[in-house]
């Protein structure tokens, strides 16, 4: 492991130390963590004032894809509308996966969040997982009457290999003539299947919550039998030769993760297209940082920057 670089911040050192140790990734291992238990939703829905309904709409094959509507009781037509995308590496995890952050949104927008599933690596492989999650942003879009949303505030977010597939979803939608985005909100996000960056060679070994090794393993397993030449950039969208044209686009991550740099430059490659693009770069942060240990400082200083830019972007020119 390279120990020539950015340290982790230390009250993220403890409750990081109390982490199981994750094996070297495979088969066994994925079935391992697709079966870990988390929290009920009903957990996070719990106290508030939220309706939930469950839909499946149809994927670019036909096959059916799961998504989750969450909507505050009180809303007012016209709401603004989170359209979420799971992270886990694009092979575990699912609708419900870091469903609170989201939710934070509900509380302090009124937004409507719709969370989706998509089929998963290495099941899955090339683009079926992003277009999966564009179909369901189709459904929303052309459903948004219905469901009490406003068409043009819909956000496009996720984290992680979620964050990856949201900008994936972006690209397409600006490639393919909608739906309409207001805004991609994409935390520490999965880009760049070449893992050949700084960040990703200083953390690398077989400690961290996502590694070099780790992050090769994804990528592998997504991408298939595909020649590196032919993935496309809408699963691998720092591949794409244009960046122009995109929303306003919010990009977070840690200094202290693989994600790092490629993140830094996706956000810069969006300023050279003329587009807006709003970059954090947490000291200290390590991969999933504010998702997992959201009580810590630099966690919370984190959530409340994308909550502070989504109030904003929902709001332009509205003093919170």
């Amino acid at each position: 492991m390279n120990s020539s670089r950015p340290g982790i911040d230390p009250e993220l050192l403890v409750p990081l130390a109390e982490l199981p140790s994750m094996p070297p990734l495979g088969p066994e291992v994925i079935d391992m963590v697709r079966q870990f238990p988390q929290p009920p939703i009903e957990t996070h829905l719990q106290g508030r004032a939220v309706e939930r309904r469950e839909v499946t709409v149809p994927a670019g094959d036909g096959a059916q894809i799961p998504l989750s509507i969450f909507s505050p009781t009180d809303r007012a037509a016209g709401a603004p509308c989170v359209y979420w995308v799971h992270g886990g590496g694009m092979m575990w995890g699912d609708r419900f996966s870091n469903i609170d952050v989201p939710l934070e949104w509900l509380d302090l927008f009124g937004a409507v969040v719709i969370s989706a599933d998509y089929r998963l690596a290495p099941e899955a492989t090339g683009t079926t997982l992003v277009e999966d999650c564009y179909h369901g942003l189709l459904w929303v879009a052309e459903n948004a009457a219905g469901l009490g949303i406003d068409p043009a505030r819909i956000v496009v977010a996720g984290a992680s290999a979620g964050g990856g597939l949201a900008a994936g979803v972006t690209l397409m939608a600006r490639d393919r003539g909608g739906p309409a985005i207001a805004a991609q909100l994409l935390s520490c996000p999965m880009l760049d299947h070449r893992n050949d960056t700084t960040s990703s060679r200083q953390y690398t070994g077989p400690d961290g919550v996502w590694t070099r090794e780790m992050n090769e393993f994804g990528w592998r397993s997504v991408l298939g039998g595909h020649p590196g030449e032919n993935v496309s950039a809408y699963v691998s969208p720092a591949l794409a030769d244009d960046l122009s044209g995109l929303p306003t686009t919010y990009i977070d991550a840690g200094t202290a993760e693989v994600f790092r740099d490629e993140d830094v430059t996706y956000a810069t490659r969006i300023w050279a297209a003329g587009g807006q693009a709003e970059l954090h770069v947490w000291a200290g942060g390590f991969h999933g940082f504010s998702a997992l240990f959201p009580h810590t400082r630099v966690a919370a200083a984190a959530r409340r920057a994308q909550a502070d830019w989504l109030a904003r972007v929902l709001s332009p020119g509205v003093e919170g």
